[in-house]
């Protein structure tokens, strides 16, 4: 019988024992490893429901310290404050026209409320720095590192936008309001209320100063760019009139531009940190 030539060489081959290839385990163990995350560029653990509740009421009792540590020191200077507080408000009342209070503890809830503020700014780097610890954890590791830079940044936008506040937007709402003081309409402001407007301008700029600090993290994680900005900066404007229209007490144009030209401000400013702020691409080898 003729055998195949094509068959004989497969029955030799089987008949030759075949050696185990003892890397192969090896091998496949490596190029796992490989395709495993890198555990340094991870985020921690993942925190149940509890746990996220005992961290959160730990980071507020220890921003309340340091409100409370603020309000204490500025005790000793509360003259000073209410009278920093008070200023634009009085030289922007027209001729003839007072602050007045008609309950008996509404001087002394001034003083309260201006130590709060104070201590809160005092405060502002404490309790920017907790907040970063809450949410470091679930941020990559890369990602924890920018923890100065979010520190100085809100701590910046919100010392700015008090300072904005405080020495432009607050004096002018005023004095327009006073515009309609007459001898048959007297311009006689609540202390109560007066505090409360100056609160509540104070609390959204330092809101809106915030945009920088925005438009950096959200360059970082590569979302937005520099050009991206710039391409839409006449929808930003259009948005930020309507903002403003949104915001501002009264339906008078040179207060919306005046809510407006800080946004405006501060969207530029963003398009220069957004660029400056970009990741660096890769080298390739």
């Amino acid at each position: 019988m003729i055998i195949p030539f094509s068959t004989r060489r497969r029955r030799r081959q089987e008949s030759v024992p075949r050696q185990r290839d003892d890397r192969a385990p090896y091998i496949h163990t490596a190029l796992a490893y490989e395709l495993l995350p890198n555990d340094d560029d991870a985020p921690n653990g993942k925190m149940g429901f509890l746990e996220h509740l005992d961290e959160l009421r730990s980071r507020i009792i220890k921003c309340c310290i340091a409100v409370a540590a603020g309000m204490i020191g500025a005790f000793f200077f509360v003259d000073r404050i209410v009278n920093f507080v008070l200023a634009p408000a009085r030289r922007a009342l027209p001729p003839g026209a007072a602050l007045i209070y008609t309950q008996p503890g509404e001087a002394f809830g001034l003083w309260v409320q201006a130590a709060l503020m104070a201590g809160v700014l005092l405060a502002a780097p404490v309790i920017m720095y907790q907040v970063w610890r809450f949410i470091a954890p679930a941020l990559y590791a890369r990602e924890k590192k920018l923890a100065i830079p979010f520190v100085l940044l809100t701590t910046t936008g919100a010392g700015g936008g008090a300072a904005f506040s405080h020495y432009i937007l607050f004096p002018y709402v005023v004095q327009f309001f006073g515009t309609f003081h007459s001898q048959e309409l007297l311009f006689m402001p609540r202390l109560e209320d007066v505090i409360d407007l100056y609160t509540k301008l104070m609390l959204g700029m330092c809101v809106v100063f915030q945009i920088p600090t925005v438009a950096f993290f959200l360059a970082r994680m590569r979302l937005i760019t520099a050009r991206f900005l710039w391409r839409n900066f006449r929808y930003a404007i259009l948005l930020i009139f309507i903002a403003a229209a949104v915001l501002t007490p009264s339906t008078d144009p040179w207060n919306q531009t005046l809510f407006a030209a800080p946004m405006i401000g501060l969207y530029v400013i963003s398009i220069g940190i957004v660029w400056a702020a970009r990741p660096k691409a890769p080298v390739q080898s």
